[in-house]
């Protein structure tokens, strides 16, 4: 039986860095919001405390900090004829669960989307026509473009603390900084974390062959940074435990350490955990949504009633609650109509590990974003004319903390396991650094999510079924951009280097990013997207689903800093427009 709660004024599906900040800046409004999280309150202490912080067998080997796939996973396949089959143990990417989100165990590097990614399809039309993009390639402009999003980045890097080197402010190009981003409206809040070893080396040898390398715009505090809500987050120790870990310093930005130490204090808002949503319950004509259903974790279930639903979960759960509540037509693939679950696309990746006769690092010490970085080969920055592909991505070398149960670079060649092995080891451990390749991809017309016709999660519910591969687009950019990252490490003197595209068929098991994005796409028609432009559902116009599930396509950068300028513009549009007359924004 169900028990029907108290109406509220907005329900968020999910409390990680989308919903905290919405949920502060509404209830700061007056109005009663309630965060409904599936996972569990944590926050730096006692959670993050020494010493278990540092437990990297619980932390990194055993994901102690992501999602239970035992109660709630995903099915997978390569491609529509394919059997899907559930993702039984966390590999190609890892959700995050809990209060906080995949916010709390991110790495930290902060990017804005380049002007050229928010108008992809329109200006590789306009400059190298309809030949460039694949038959199949459903890539799509976003409905919004980078000068509209601007004040939103602005306002979300001075929120989070983002430490970075401004490369181009107001038009004007910046020695030391990015000489590719979009115009800036002033610099980051804080300046930009130490240059490593492997840094200097990687950048020297960047800028002798032509290339512009500046620091990677970071997440982790460079000194002690009071935001524009009055929370104080702590300057980073370089201690190399950020990516699958919370932080001990209250240096890494996150939504514990930026919005919830005030909005928790708000009466008018309210947190539950434990609390998982299983449906968005809508009115009899479909066009309203009503409040949502939640399970708690004894089993009971509870109807939350709502005038403003916002979800605010991660991308599967954000597209998977859309396709089993009936909000918008699901995407079907064979006919290519249909909106929810459409253009699904991941993040193509590549690297580079260059070893050393003469050289050696400090592998201790790093941080998440701790990294010297190019632009040069990523969106429309080069010319692609004869190239085969568009897009691109960046090109940095990290020093983000040897820990020791997964870091052991050894040469191509060497034995996987024995004396050579350990010899290898011991001899690369402190002579070696990997160079990355983080590229873009496109979305196809193939590749989208739907609901799993066979299995279910422990309530009874389909699982959410993901189909995905690359294209021959995908494959020759990360070729492209991997030879170039070969000939900086050559320039860098290396002696030996392990060089690896991405080839063969996508494998979900090996880690590769958390950076899944699309299934309820934002646009301007919508017969090809879920949502606005303010990410406000096209047939259910009280509810807003805010996070990467509305990127049309990924672009070559982590997507964080871009989900965090479409939350503030989506909140611009609900307090200043919804709000006071709600109804369809566009």
């Amino acid at each position: 039986m169900t028990t029907k709660l108290k109406p509220v004024d907005v329900v968020t599906v999910g409390v990680g860095l989308t919903g905290t900040i919405l949920a502060k800046e509404l209830a700061d409004s007056g109005l009663k919001v309630v965060g409904l999280e599936r996972g569990g309150w944590r926050d730096t202490h006692p959670d993050f405390d020494m010493p278990h912080a540092h437990d990297e067998l619980r932390y990194a080997r055993r994901h102690e900090l992501m999602q239970d796939l035992s109660r709630e996973t995903l099915t997978f396949r390569n491609a529509i004829g394919d059997t899907a089959l559930p993702m039984r143990q966390m590999g190609s990417f890892l959700p995050g669960e809990g209060v906080g989100g995949a916010a709390v165990h991110w790495n930290g590097v902060t990017w804005r989307f380049l002007p050229w990614d928010f108008e992809t399809r329109s200006r590789t039309l306009a400059r190298y026509g309809a030949g460039q993009l694949a038959e199949d390639c459903t890539s799509q402009d976003w409905g919004v473009t980078y000068d509209e999003l601007e004040p939103h980045f602005d306002r979300f890097e001075y929120l989070y603390g983002i430490c970075g080197k401004a490369g181009n402010l107001k038009g004007q190009i910046q020695p030391g900084g990015n000489p590719f981003e979009g115009p800036r409206s002033r610099d980051y809040p804080n300046p930009p974390m130490k240059t490593s070893h492997v840094s200097a080396i990687y950048g020297k040898a960047a800028r002798e062959l032509g290339y512009h390398p500046f620091p990677a715009p970071s997440a982790n505090m460079t000194r002690p940074y009071t935001n524009p809500y009055g929370v104080t987050l702590g300057a980073c120790v370089y201690c190399g435990y950020c990516e699958r870990f919370g932080c001990e310093m209250g240096a890494k930005a996150s939504p514990q350490t930026t919005v919830l130490p005030v909005l928790m204090k708000n009466p008018n808002y309210e947190l539950r955990t434990l609390a998982n949503v299983i449906k968005v319950n809508l009115d009899f004509d479909r066009k309203r949504a009503t409040g949502v259903t939640y399970v708690d974790s004894r089993g009971r279930e509870f109807e939350q009633p709502a005038d403003l639903v916002l979800l605010t979960s991660y991308v599967f759960n954000n597209v998977r609650l859309m396709l089993l509540s009936g909000i918008g037509k699901p995407y079907d693939p064979a006919a290519n109509t249909g909106v929810v679950g459409r253009n699904y696309a991941y993040q193509t990746n590549g690297n580079v590990t260059a070893f050393f006769e003469d050289k050696v690092f400090n592998q201790f010490m790093g941080a998440g974003a701790l990294s010297m970085m190019i632009d040069d080969i990523d969106g429309d920055n080069f010319d692609h004319t004869g190239l085969g592909f568009i897009g691109g991505g960046w090109i940095g070398a990290a020093s983000s903390g040897a820990r020791p149960i997964d870091f052991h670079p050894v040469p191509s060649g060497t034995p996987r396991w024995g004396s050579e092995w350990k010899k290898a080891v011991s001899r690369y451990y402190n002579r070696a650094f990997g160079i990355t390749t983080h590229g873009a991809c496109q979305s196809y017309r193939g590749n989208c999510f739907d609901l799993d016709p066979t299995y279910r999660d422990a309530y009874g519910l389909p699982l959410l079924r993901m189909t995905f591969d690359f294209r021959q687009n995908e494959y020759r950019m990360s070729d492209y951009m991997t030879k170039k990252a070969a000939e900086i490490a050559k320039a860098a003197g290396a002696s030996r280097m392990n060089v690896n595209p991405r080839t063969g068929k996508y494998s979900i098991v090996p880690y590769q990013s958390t950076h899944n994005t699309g299934g309820a796409v934002m646009g301007a028609d919508p017969k090809t997207s879920a949502v606005n432009k303010y990410l406000q559902s096209w047939d259910v116009p009280n509810v807003f689903v805010i996070g990467a599930s509305a990127f049309p396509q990924n672009g070559g950068y982590n997507p964080t800093g871009t989900v965090g300028a479409l939350t503030f513009h989506a909140l611009e549009a609900i307090k200043t427009r919804y709000l006071k007359q709600p109804g369809p924004l566009a």
